[in-house]
């Protein structure tokens, strides 16, 4: 049995990137994956190009999730913005508790993303399939990793269906996290979330920020390589592979890639894992 995939998009800024994604869609859309997700900029600062992304992949025949964050929204824009989905027959989403907008001092009136899920079981039904977040080397924000272990299993006690993880390249904290979510009680799916190297410089950048372990000797062979794109591409590929043959031959319940809107790597990726759908 091939291992589910699903791929996520951010909502492109020009027209250029908008058919530059229809064009990705498509590609990656020939491994028939269970879905794409788009994400959402801070405070909702990105909602109708989420909205037209989320759209445009439902249009191809696709199922989409937009993700939906809670941070500085009310209720009553929330259950807007669920309402809108709903109308265009999305039922899936994305719930995450999201930054606040640069300049803004309050939260609104969910300060969690357990909140929001549970706000959206209790006002719009079971026909919501709900995704949060995972942080196998613990929320960027948070210092102790038995509260965010905790906070995650309020947002799957909360109603959520599954989980994605933030991008990590150590498998042992995905399975250290799943073992330990497991303990907790915690019994849906919890996939896996790949950042293939598309970039090494920029992903270097998000690890830092966002406190992801990139291991030191993938790091040294990656500054290496200096301006060697060919042998980045090949090794960083490679890194990555191994990386999901374990995920895979662990139990993972499918893989999520980080497409940063672009086709190559994962469909490459996908081909060497096997998880290219065969017609």
């Amino acid at each position: 049995m091939t291992t589910p995939v699903s791929f996520e998009f951010f909502p492109p800024n020009t027209p250029v990137g908008v058919e530059k994604l229809k064009t990705v869609v498509q590609e990656l859309g020939a491994l028939k994956p269970q879905y794409f997700s788009v994400t959402y900029g801070a405070g909702g600062s990105t909602r109708d190009k989420t909205l037209s992304a989320v759209m445009d992949i439902a249009g191809a025949g696709f199922e989409a999730a937009p993700h939906l964050s809670c941070v500085g929204s009310t209720r009553e824009n929330i259950a807007e913005i669920l309402a809108t989905y709903r109308a265009r027959d999305i039922h899936r989403v994305v719930a995450l508790r999201g930054d606040l907008p640069s300049g803004t001092a309050t939260a609104g009136e969910f300060r969690y993303a357990s909140e929001l899920v549970s706000f959206i079981r209790e006002t719009q039904g079971k026909d919501w399939h709900i995704e949060v977040a995972a942080y196998p080397e613990v929320h960027p924000q948070q210092r102790y990793a038995a509260r965010d272990l905790q906070h995650f299993a309020d947002k799957m006690r909360a109603g959520a269906d599954g989980a994605i993880t933030q991008f990590f390249f150590n498998a042992d904290a995905y399975f250290h996290f799943v073992d330990e979510a497991r303990r907790l009680g915690v019994t849906q799916p919890i996939v896996p979330g790949i950042m293939p190297f598309h970039n090494y410089g920029r992903i270097a950048q998000f690890a830092q920020r966002d406190g992801i372990e990139i291991p030191r000797w993938v790091q040294m062979k990656m500054e290496g390589f200096m301006d060697d794109a060919a042998s980045i591409r090949a090794f960083g590929l490679d890194v990555v592979t191994k990386l999901c043959e374990r995920l895979i031959d662990g139990g993972a319940p499918g893989v999520h890639f980080y497409t940063l809107n672009q086709s190559a790597l994962t469909l490459e990726l996908c081909k060497r894992l096997g998880l290219a759908t065969k017609d």
